[in-house]
Protein backbone atom coordinates (compact mmCIF):
# COMPACT_ATOMS: atom_id res chain seq x y z
CA UNK A 1 0.00 0.00 0.00
CA UNK A 2 1.56 3.52 -1.10
CA UNK A 3 0.21 6.62 1.05
CA UNK A 4 0.70 9.63 -1.39
CA UNK A 5 0.80 13.24 -0.26
CA UNK A 6 3.43 15.64 -1.78
CA UNK A 7 4.73 12.80 -4.13
CA UNK A 8 2.11 12.64 -6.97
CA UNK A 9 4.54 11.17 -9.21
CA UNK A 10 5.98 7.74 -10.51
CA UNK A 11 9.59 8.66 -11.61
CA UNK A 12 12.13 8.87 -9.01
CA UNK A 13 10.05 7.49 -6.23
CA UNK A 14 11.67 5.95 -3.41
CA UNK A 15 8.62 4.70 -1.76
CA UNK A 16 7.04 3.47 -4.89
CA UNK A 17 9.79 0.96 -5.38
CA UNK A 18 9.78 0.31 -1.37
CA UNK A 19 6.34 -0.69 -1.68
CA UNK A 20 6.60 -2.40 -5.50
CA UNK A 21 9.43 -4.89 -4.27
CA UNK A 22 7.34 -7.27 -2.12
CA UNK A 23 5.63 -8.07 -5.66
CA UNK A 24 1.92 -8.53 -4.04
CA UNK A 25 0.64 -5.41 -5.64
CA UNK A 26 0.22 -2.11 -4.80
CA UNK A 27 -2.67 -0.16 -3.47
CA UNK A 28 -2.64 4.05 -4.43
CA UNK A 29 -4.09 6.12 -1.02
CA UNK A 30 -4.64 9.29 -0.58
CA UNK A 31 -5.96 10.63 2.27
CA UNK A 32 -7.67 14.35 2.29
CA UNK A 33 -6.91 15.66 5.66
CA UNK A 34 -9.42 17.80 6.61
CA UNK A 35 -6.74 19.31 8.91
CA UNK A 36 -5.16 20.51 5.56
CA UNK A 37 -7.78 20.85 3.34
CA UNK A 38 -9.42 23.27 5.47
CA UNK A 39 -6.75 25.93 5.64
CA UNK A 40 -6.09 25.57 1.75
CA UNK A 41 -7.27 28.66 -0.77
CA UNK A 42 -9.43 27.63 -3.26
CA UNK A 43 -6.09 27.56 -5.56
CA UNK A 44 -4.29 24.89 -4.08
CA UNK A 45 -7.44 22.64 -3.60
CA UNK A 46 -8.12 23.14 -6.97
CA UNK A 47 -4.58 22.44 -8.20
CA UNK A 48 -3.91 19.26 -5.72
CA UNK A 49 -7.74 17.99 -7.53
CA UNK A 50 -6.15 18.41 -10.72
CA UNK A 51 -2.77 16.50 -10.17
CA UNK A 52 -4.21 13.90 -8.37
CA UNK A 53 -6.49 13.24 -10.94
CA UNK A 54 -3.58 13.31 -13.44
CA UNK A 55 -1.76 11.28 -10.88
CA UNK A 56 -4.36 8.19 -11.65
CA UNK A 57 -4.42 8.59 -14.91
CA UNK A 58 -0.87 7.61 -14.79
CA UNK A 59 -1.48 5.02 -13.01
CA UNK A 60 -4.60 3.44 -14.95
CA UNK A 61 -6.61 2.78 -11.97
CA UNK A 62 -8.78 5.26 -9.61
CA UNK A 63 -6.89 6.33 -6.58
CA UNK A 64 -8.35 5.23 -3.36
CA UNK A 65 -9.21 8.54 -1.71
CA UNK A 66 -10.45 8.86 2.03
CA UNK A 67 -11.74 11.86 3.60
CA UNK A 68 -10.58 12.26 7.43
CA UNK A 69 -8.25 11.79 10.14
CA UNK A 70 -5.22 10.07 8.33
CA UNK A 71 -4.42 7.95 11.54
CA UNK A 72 -8.45 6.47 11.08
CA UNK A 73 -8.38 6.37 7.33
CA UNK A 74 -4.70 4.64 6.64
CA UNK A 75 -5.41 2.11 9.55
CA UNK A 76 -9.01 1.28 8.45
CA UNK A 77 -7.83 1.18 4.77
CA UNK A 78 -4.84 -1.26 6.03
CA UNK A 79 -6.89 -3.51 7.83
CA UNK A 80 -9.41 -4.13 4.52
CA UNK A 81 -6.55 -4.56 2.59
CA UNK A 82 -4.96 -6.90 4.94
CA UNK A 83 -1.53 -4.69 3.86
CA UNK A 84 1.23 -5.52 6.46
CA UNK A 85 3.10 -2.25 5.73
CA UNK A 86 1.54 0.79 4.54
CA UNK A 87 4.81 2.67 2.29
CA UNK A 88 5.22 6.28 2.32
CA UNK A 89 7.62 9.75 1.66
CA UNK A 90 9.06 11.16 4.97
CA UNK A 91 6.79 14.51 6.05
CA UNK A 92 9.62 17.27 7.82
CA UNK A 93 7.26 19.95 8.38
CA UNK A 94 5.60 20.02 11.51
CA UNK A 95 2.26 18.85 11.38
CA UNK A 96 3.36 16.48 9.19
CA UNK A 97 5.84 14.63 11.51
CA UNK A 98 3.52 14.74 14.14
CA UNK A 99 0.65 12.75 12.03
CA UNK A 100 3.02 10.67 10.71
CA UNK A 101 4.08 9.28 14.33
CA UNK A 102 0.35 9.09 15.43
CA UNK A 103 -0.14 7.00 12.02
CA UNK A 104 2.86 4.61 13.08
CA UNK A 105 1.97 4.00 16.32
CA UNK A 106 -1.89 3.36 15.32
CA UNK A 107 -0.46 0.59 12.28
CA UNK A 108 1.98 -0.40 14.96
CA UNK A 109 -0.69 -1.54 17.38
CA UNK A 110 -2.45 -3.62 14.92
CA UNK A 111 0.97 -5.21 13.95
CA UNK A 112 1.21 -3.33 10.66
CA UNK A 113 4.22 -0.87 9.93
CA UNK A 114 4.42 3.00 8.07
CA UNK A 115 8.12 2.60 6.47
CA UNK A 116 9.27 5.90 5.00
CA UNK A 117 11.09 5.90 1.86
CA UNK A 118 12.58 9.35 0.56
CA UNK A 119 11.34 12.24 1.51
CA UNK A 120 10.34 15.80 -1.16
CA UNK A 121 14.15 17.42 -0.78
CA UNK A 122 17.41 16.27 -2.34
CA UNK A 123 18.76 16.31 1.17
CA UNK A 124 16.21 15.64 3.79
CA UNK A 125 16.10 18.49 6.25
CA UNK A 126 18.53 17.38 9.42
CA UNK A 127 21.21 15.99 8.08
CA UNK A 128 23.79 19.23 6.88
CA UNK A 129 25.11 20.63 9.89
CA UNK A 130 28.13 22.58 11.46
CA UNK A 131 31.11 21.11 12.36
CA UNK A 132 29.58 21.32 16.32
CA UNK A 133 26.23 19.57 15.17
CA UNK A 134 23.99 22.46 15.51
CA UNK A 135 22.27 23.12 12.22
CA UNK A 136 22.90 26.33 9.78
CA UNK A 137 20.98 29.81 10.02
CA UNK A 138 22.63 31.45 7.50
CA UNK A 139 21.64 30.40 3.57
CA UNK A 140 25.07 31.23 2.00
CA UNK A 141 27.38 28.31 4.08
CA UNK A 142 24.25 25.88 4.19
CA UNK A 143 24.45 25.76 0.40
CA UNK A 144 28.15 25.43 0.64
CA UNK A 145 27.62 22.54 3.01
CA UNK A 146 24.47 21.22 1.12
CA UNK A 147 26.34 21.07 -2.39
CA UNK A 148 29.68 19.41 -0.52
CA UNK A 149 27.10 17.06 1.36
CA UNK A 150 25.56 16.43 -2.07
CA UNK A 151 22.54 13.76 -2.73
CA UNK A 152 21.93 10.33 -4.31
CA UNK A 153 20.84 9.79 -7.98
CA UNK A 154 17.48 9.61 -8.70
CA UNK A 155 15.77 5.84 -8.15
CA UNK A 156 15.00 4.06 -11.04
CA UNK A 157 12.09 2.69 -11.98
CA UNK A 158 10.95 -0.62 -9.95
CA UNK A 159 12.51 -3.39 -10.94
CA UNK A 160 9.42 -5.16 -11.60
CA UNK A 161 5.84 -3.54 -13.29
CA UNK A 162 3.83 -2.62 -10.83
CA UNK A 163 0.62 -4.71 -9.77
CA UNK A 164 -1.57 -1.82 -9.29
CA UNK A 165 -4.58 -2.90 -6.74
CA UNK A 166 -8.25 -1.50 -6.28
CA UNK A 167 -9.68 -1.40 -2.97
CA UNK A 168 -11.91 -4.57 -2.53
CA UNK A 169 -13.57 -3.14 1.07
CA UNK A 170 -15.19 0.14 2.02
CA UNK A 171 -15.75 2.13 -1.37
CA UNK A 172 -13.58 4.72 -1.56
CA UNK A 173 -15.03 8.27 -0.44
CA UNK A 174 -16.80 11.23 -3.17
CA UNK A 175 -13.79 12.95 -4.48
CA UNK A 176 -14.82 16.96 -3.55
CA UNK A 177 -15.80 19.20 -6.01
CA UNK A 178 -13.56 21.42 -7.64
CA UNK A 179 -13.77 25.04 -6.57
CA UNK A 180 -14.81 27.87 -8.51
CA UNK A 181 -11.31 29.98 -9.54
CA UNK A 182 -13.57 32.81 -10.76
CA UNK A 183 -11.30 32.72 -14.02
CA UNK A 184 -8.49 31.83 -12.05
CA UNK A 185 -6.38 30.44 -14.78
CA UNK A 186 -4.37 27.11 -13.80
CA UNK A 187 -1.21 25.58 -15.80
CA UNK A 188 -2.07 22.09 -17.03
CA UNK A 189 -0.83 19.59 -14.16
CA UNK A 190 0.78 16.19 -13.28
CA UNK A 191 3.81 15.17 -13.60
CA UNK A 192 3.74 14.25 -17.71
CA UNK A 193 3.14 18.69 -17.87
CA UNK A 194 5.95 19.12 -15.06
CA UNK A 195 8.55 16.79 -17.31
CA UNK A 196 7.30 18.36 -20.32
CA UNK A 197 8.13 21.96 -18.55
CA UNK A 198 11.46 21.29 -17.27
CA UNK A 199 12.63 19.93 -20.52
CA UNK A 200 11.46 22.99 -22.51
CA UNK A 201 13.11 24.96 -19.92
CA UNK A 202 16.44 22.84 -20.43
CA UNK A 203 16.09 23.70 -23.98
CA UNK A 204 15.31 27.50 -24.35
CA UNK A 205 15.83 29.13 -20.71
CA UNK A 206 18.34 27.42 -18.33
CA UNK A 207 20.95 29.23 -20.54
CA UNK A 208 19.94 32.52 -19.64
CA UNK A 209 18.58 31.77 -16.17
CA UNK A 210 21.20 33.49 -14.31
CA UNK A 211 20.38 37.20 -16.05
CA UNK A 212 16.20 36.24 -16.83
CA UNK A 213 15.31 34.82 -13.26
CA UNK A 214 14.67 38.43 -11.77
CA UNK A 215 12.74 39.93 -15.07
CA UNK A 216 9.21 39.40 -14.07
CA UNK A 217 8.32 41.13 -18.01
CA UNK A 218 10.48 37.74 -19.72
CA UNK A 219 9.12 34.44 -19.14
CA UNK A 220 12.93 33.58 -17.62
CA UNK A 221 12.04 31.31 -14.59
CA UNK A 222 11.18 27.44 -15.03
CA UNK A 223 7.65 27.66 -13.82
CA UNK A 224 8.07 24.56 -11.80
CA UNK A 225 7.56 25.82 -8.38
CA UNK A 226 4.13 24.10 -7.91
CA UNK A 227 5.18 21.24 -9.62
CA UNK A 228 8.13 21.04 -6.61
CA UNK A 229 5.38 21.63 -4.04
CA UNK A 230 3.44 18.54 -4.81
CA UNK A 231 6.10 16.56 -5.84
CA UNK A 232 5.10 15.87 -9.20
CA UNK A 233 9.09 16.15 -10.02
CA UNK A 234 11.82 15.93 -7.59
CA UNK A 235 14.64 18.19 -7.00
CA UNK A 236 16.73 15.07 -7.54
CA UNK A 237 15.56 14.80 -10.64
CA UNK A 238 16.62 18.32 -11.71
CA UNK A 239 19.77 18.24 -10.16
CA UNK A 240 20.96 15.09 -11.90
CA UNK A 241 20.22 16.63 -15.33
CA UNK A 242 21.81 19.90 -14.28
CA UNK A 243 25.25 18.02 -14.47
CA UNK A 244 25.21 16.27 -17.72
CA UNK A 245 27.46 17.40 -20.13
CA UNK A 246 26.25 20.17 -22.19
CA UNK A 247 24.81 22.67 -19.53
CA UNK A 248 25.18 25.67 -19.39
CA UNK A 249 27.59 26.23 -16.58
CA UNK A 250 26.26 29.95 -15.44
CA UNK A 251 22.52 28.97 -15.51
CA UNK A 252 23.01 25.34 -14.10
CA UNK A 253 24.46 26.77 -11.08
CA UNK A 254 22.23 29.98 -10.65
CA UNK A 255 19.39 27.00 -10.53
CA UNK A 256 20.89 24.73 -8.11
CA UNK A 257 21.18 27.83 -6.00
CA UNK A 258 17.73 28.21 -5.97
CA UNK A 259 16.92 24.29 -5.37
CA UNK A 260 19.03 25.01 -2.37
CA UNK A 261 16.67 27.79 -0.98
CA UNK A 262 13.78 25.73 -0.78
CA UNK A 263 15.49 22.96 1.04
CA UNK A 264 17.30 25.35 3.49
CA UNK A 265 13.96 26.92 4.43
CA UNK A 266 12.73 22.95 4.71
CA UNK A 267 15.94 22.34 7.44
CA UNK A 268 14.99 25.57 8.94
CA UNK A 269 12.09 24.57 9.77
CA UNK A 270 12.87 21.43 10.70
CA UNK A 271 14.70 22.64 13.48
CA UNK A 272 12.45 25.82 14.56
CA UNK A 273 8.87 24.52 13.75
CA UNK A 274 7.07 27.00 15.47
CA UNK A 275 9.05 29.27 13.18
CA UNK A 276 5.64 28.95 10.70
CA UNK A 277 3.83 31.10 13.20
CA UNK A 278 6.02 33.00 15.43
CA UNK A 279 9.09 34.96 14.89
CA UNK A 280 12.56 33.36 14.14
CA UNK A 281 14.38 36.37 15.74
CA UNK A 282 12.61 36.64 18.59
CA UNK A 283 13.93 40.07 19.36
CA UNK A 284 11.78 41.63 16.89
CA UNK A 285 8.62 39.95 18.18
CA UNK A 286 7.68 43.35 19.92
CA UNK A 287 8.36 45.24 16.60
CA UNK A 288 5.66 47.46 16.29
CA UNK A 289 2.95 47.48 13.81
CA UNK A 290 -0.56 49.73 12.80
CA UNK A 291 -3.34 48.32 13.70
CA UNK A 292 -7.18 49.75 13.29
CA UNK A 293 -9.69 50.85 10.19
CA UNK A 294 -6.83 52.71 8.79
CA UNK A 295 -4.63 49.61 9.10
CA UNK A 296 -7.05 47.50 7.58
CA UNK A 297 -7.78 49.86 4.47
CA UNK A 298 -4.54 49.32 3.57
CA UNK A 299 -4.32 46.32 3.73
CA UNK A 300 -7.40 45.61 1.30
CA UNK A 301 -5.26 47.94 -1.01
CA UNK A 302 -2.30 46.05 -0.85
CA UNK A 303 -3.87 42.04 -1.28
CA UNK A 304 -5.70 43.83 -4.69
CA UNK A 305 -3.07 45.27 -6.02
CA UNK A 306 -4.75 48.52 -5.83
CA UNK A 307 -1.72 50.97 -3.71
CA UNK A 308 -1.29 53.22 -6.42
CA UNK A 309 2.57 51.70 -6.77
CA UNK A 310 2.56 49.72 -10.57
CA UNK A 311 5.10 47.49 -9.81
CA UNK A 312 3.85 46.59 -6.31
CA UNK A 313 -0.07 46.46 -7.82
CA UNK A 314 0.97 44.25 -10.64
CA UNK A 315 2.52 41.58 -8.36
CA UNK A 316 -0.75 41.76 -6.51
CA UNK A 317 -3.04 41.47 -9.28
CA UNK A 318 -0.85 38.64 -11.26
CA UNK A 319 -1.41 36.43 -7.72
CA UNK A 320 -5.43 36.88 -7.77
CA UNK A 321 -5.10 36.21 -11.96
CA UNK A 322 -2.90 33.07 -11.94
CA UNK A 323 -2.24 32.08 -8.12
CA UNK A 324 1.40 32.49 -8.60
CA UNK A 325 3.31 35.63 -8.83
CA UNK A 326 7.17 36.35 -10.01
CA UNK A 327 9.80 35.89 -6.88
CA UNK A 328 11.25 39.34 -7.31
CA UNK A 329 7.71 40.48 -7.06
CA UNK A 330 6.98 38.55 -3.57
CA UNK A 331 10.32 39.90 -2.12
CA UNK A 332 8.87 44.18 -3.37
CA UNK A 333 5.40 43.36 -2.58
CA UNK A 334 6.38 41.89 0.83
CA UNK A 335 8.91 44.16 1.60
CA UNK A 336 6.20 47.24 1.11
CA UNK A 337 3.59 45.66 3.36
CA UNK A 338 5.84 45.29 6.14
CA UNK A 339 7.91 48.51 5.70
CA UNK A 340 5.67 50.86 4.04
CA UNK A 341 2.08 49.60 4.90
CA UNK A 342 3.60 48.72 8.56
CA UNK A 343 1.26 45.68 9.01
CA UNK A 344 2.50 42.58 10.40
CA UNK A 345 4.46 39.85 7.91
CA UNK A 346 2.12 37.10 9.19
CA UNK A 347 -0.76 38.91 7.45
CA UNK A 348 1.04 39.01 4.09
CA UNK A 349 2.18 35.06 4.69
CA UNK A 350 -1.35 34.41 5.62
CA UNK A 351 -2.81 35.73 1.93
CA UNK A 352 -0.23 34.20 0.20
CA UNK A 353 -0.59 30.65 1.60
CA UNK A 354 -4.51 31.41 0.70
CA UNK A 355 -3.70 32.28 -3.12
CA UNK A 356 -0.93 30.50 -3.94
CA UNK A 357 -0.35 27.20 -6.07
CA UNK A 358 3.06 26.39 -5.42
CA UNK A 359 1.86 27.66 -1.33
CA UNK A 360 4.53 25.82 0.71
CA UNK A 361 5.15 26.15 4.40
CA UNK A 362 8.86 26.41 5.21
CA UNK A 363 9.38 28.64 1.51
CA UNK A 364 6.51 30.85 2.50
CA UNK A 365 6.57 31.81 5.86
CA UNK A 366 10.77 31.86 5.93
CA UNK A 367 10.59 34.31 2.68
CA UNK A 368 8.32 36.71 4.32
CA UNK A 369 10.63 36.47 7.32
CA UNK A 370 13.69 37.03 5.39
CA UNK A 371 12.03 40.33 4.00
CA UNK A 372 10.52 41.52 7.33
CA UNK A 373 14.12 41.03 8.79
CA UNK A 374 12.77 39.00 11.49
CA UNK A 375 14.06 35.46 9.55
CA UNK A 376 17.63 33.87 8.13
CA UNK A 377 19.03 37.16 6.66
CA UNK A 378 22.59 38.10 7.78
CA UNK A 379 21.60 41.86 7.63
CA UNK A 380 18.11 41.85 7.98
CA UNK A 381 16.23 45.15 8.85
CA UNK A 382 18.21 47.63 6.81
CA UNK A 383 16.97 46.41 3.64
CA UNK A 384 13.85 48.28 2.23
CA UNK A 385 12.52 47.87 -1.77
CA UNK A 386 12.09 50.48 -3.36
CA UNK A 387 9.44 49.57 -5.50
CA UNK A 388 10.03 51.90 -8.08
CA UNK A 389 13.71 51.81 -8.40
CA UNK A 390 12.43 47.66 -8.28
CA UNK A 391 10.03 48.43 -11.09
CA UNK A 392 12.81 50.47 -12.98
CA UNK A 393 15.23 48.01 -12.58
CA UNK A 394 13.83 45.07 -13.56
CA UNK A 395 10.61 46.02 -15.66
CA UNK A 396 12.51 48.44 -18.06
CA UNK A 397 9.87 48.65 -20.42
CA UNK A 398 6.74 48.68 -18.16
CA UNK A 399 5.36 45.11 -19.78
CA UNK A 400 5.09 43.34 -16.74
CA UNK A 401 2.99 46.48 -14.98
CA UNK A 402 1.16 47.15 -18.14
CA UNK A 403 0.20 43.65 -18.37
CA UNK A 404 -1.56 43.04 -15.25
CA UNK A 405 -2.73 46.88 -14.59
CA UNK A 406 -4.65 47.33 -17.49
CA UNK A 407 -5.53 51.14 -16.30
CA UNK A 408 -1.88 51.84 -17.63
CA UNK A 409 -1.71 50.09 -20.61
CA UNK A 410 -1.43 53.27 -22.51
CA UNK A 411 0.94 55.16 -20.92
CA UNK A 412 4.59 54.33 -22.27
CA UNK A 413 7.55 52.70 -21.69
CA UNK A 414 9.49 52.97 -18.39
CA UNK A 415 7.36 55.78 -17.28
CA UNK A 416 4.42 53.59 -16.10
CA UNK A 417 6.42 53.36 -13.30
CA UNK A 418 6.07 56.62 -11.97
CA UNK A 419 2.19 57.51 -13.38
CA UNK A 420 1.91 60.45 -10.58
CA UNK A 421 4.85 62.88 -12.51
CA UNK A 422 2.64 62.07 -15.67
CA UNK A 423 0.98 65.80 -17.31
CA UNK A 424 -2.12 65.39 -15.91
CA UNK A 425 -1.51 62.99 -13.38
CA UNK A 426 -2.23 59.28 -13.51
CA UNK A 427 -4.59 58.32 -16.02
CA UNK A 428 -8.92 57.89 -14.53
CA UNK A 429 -9.40 54.86 -12.36
CA UNK A 430 -5.85 54.28 -10.92
CA UNK A 431 -5.35 54.85 -7.80
CA UNK A 432 -3.45 57.77 -5.81
CA UNK A 433 -0.64 56.56 -4.10
CA UNK A 434 -1.62 55.27 -0.89
CA UNK A 435 1.46 55.89 1.30
CA UNK A 436 4.61 57.89 0.72
CA UNK A 437 7.57 55.34 0.19
CA UNK A 438 10.57 57.50 1.44
CA UNK A 439 8.43 58.67 4.46
CA UNK A 440 7.25 55.48 5.45
CA UNK A 441 10.78 53.53 4.44
CA UNK A 442 12.37 56.16 7.53
CA UNK A 443 9.34 55.05 9.99
CA UNK A 444 10.04 51.65 9.27
CA UNK A 445 14.11 52.11 10.10
CA UNK A 446 13.07 54.13 13.24
CA UNK A 447 10.83 51.23 14.24
CA UNK A 448 13.72 48.41 13.92
CA UNK A 449 16.15 51.04 15.12
CA UNK A 450 14.12 50.45 18.41
CA UNK A 451 13.82 46.69 18.28
CA UNK A 452 16.51 46.12 18.27
CA UNK A 453 18.44 48.65 20.13
CA UNK A 454 20.32 49.87 17.12
CA UNK A 455 20.89 53.32 15.37
CA UNK A 456 19.11 53.43 12.15
CA UNK A 457 21.73 53.78 9.30
CA UNK A 458 20.81 54.50 5.16
CA UNK A 459 21.37 51.98 3.00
Amino acid sequence: MLWFRRDLRLRDNPALNAAAAGGAGVLPLFVLDPALWGPAGPVRRAYLLRSLHALADTIGVPLHLRVGDPVREVREVAAELGATEVHCAADFGPYGSRRDGSVERALAADGRALLRTGSPYAVSPGRVRKSDGTPYRVYAPFFRAWAEQGWRAPAPAPREEVGWLQASGRDGDRWPDEPDLAGLCLPEVGEPAAQERWEAFTRDGLAGYGDERNRPDHAGTSGLSAALRWGEIHPRTLLAELAAPGRDRGGQERFRKELAWREFYADVLHHSPTSARTYLREELAGMQFDHGPLADERFAAWSTGRTGYPFVDAGMRQLLAEGWVHNRLRMVVASFLVKDLHLEWTQGARWFMRWLRDGDLASNQHGWQWVAGTGTDAAPYHRVFNPVLQGRTFDPDGDYVRRYVPELREVPGIAVHEPWLLPGGPPPGYLARVVDHHAERAVALQRYARATAKEPRET
